[in-house]
């Protein structure tokens, strides 16, 4: 669903580095959507050949991009935790293009905070955003890949979701047939990832013997007494062959799996 090719590493400089941080950072909602939020394994942009920044940032695509950022992440009026990691990863890799990167990060930051405030001008920014990309339709489709991205990414497209993004799509003269094949392909992918955990929540209840209609602290004393059941520690002082042991530390995993995921399912 989430294109995750590469492009060429010999990019030039200005236009083609930009279009690398954002493929990539496409592909950072792939990762930690499929990662559990781990994020500390990803492997970041490392640009060998920075940029100077000219100008003020505001104008400059990564900025611009920012700006639409701001936009539809505050479009349903809250921003969920898996928003703010990819939003946090986003501001750092973009950041790295450019020499002084820490003051470029904080100004990102700064312009984002700046721009969540209205949707006044949502039009404005993107025509800045087509000026500068006018020749490079894919690198547009990646943006609005990512900001669908943005959008989908706490499970749910708002109807003010959608008419934010349809505007910054047609601003960015997006064509219709692409814009409703990625809306199509992210709702499809999320009904696949609600299914996939619904499956998953129900495994983890039967996991712990458990039913979806006790309270917390029935299920916690049912987790404490399979951990008893299962630990391997306790096993090795009951003098229990080594195969019964390494049986148990496997159920013990799925164990603690489970539970961690009930609670937070119910959190």
């Amino acid at each position: 669903m989430i294109v995750t090719y590469f492009p060429n590493l010999n990019f030039r400089i200005k236009g083609e580095k930009m279009t690398y941080v954002i493929i990539a950072v496409v592909i950072v909602v792939f990762y930690l959507l499929t990662k559990n939020y781990q994020t500390e394994a990803y492997q970041h942009i490392n640009v060998d050949v920075k940029q100077t920044l000219k100008g003020d940032l505001r104008e400059h695509e990564a900025g611009l991009l920012v700006s639409l950022m701001a936009k539809v992440a505050k479009a349903d009026g809250r921003v969920c935790e898996l928003e703010a990691e990819l939003l946090k990863h986003t501001f750092t890799d973009i950041a790295r293009v450019f020499e002084n990167s820490d003051a470029v990060r904080d100004e990102l930051k700064a312009i984002y905070q700046q721009e969540m405030q209205s949707f006044d001008n949502i039009l404005v920014v993107s025509q800045k955003y087509l000026k500068l990309t006018k020749n490079d339709y894919t690198k547009r489709l990646k943006v609005m890949e990512y900001l669908l991205n943005l959008a989908f990414i706490d499970n749910e497209f708002s109807q003010t979701e959608f008419m934010i993004t349809e505007d910054i799509a047609n601003a960015l003269e997006i064509k219709r047939a692409d814009f409703e094949r990625l809306i199509s392909a992210f709702e499809q992918f999320y009904a696949n990832k609600k299914t996939q955990t619904q499956m998953g929540i129900k495994n983890a209840y039967a996991i712990l013997g458990a039913d979806e209609n006790e309270d917390m602290e029935s299920i916690k004393k049912k987790y404490r007494a399979l951990v008893k059941e299962y630990h391997p520690d306790i096993l090795m002082g009951q003098g229990k062959d080594q195969s019964i042991i390494d049986a148990a530390t496997t159920k013990l995993q799925e164990i603690n799996e489970a539970y961690e995921m009930i609670k937070k399912e119910r959190n």
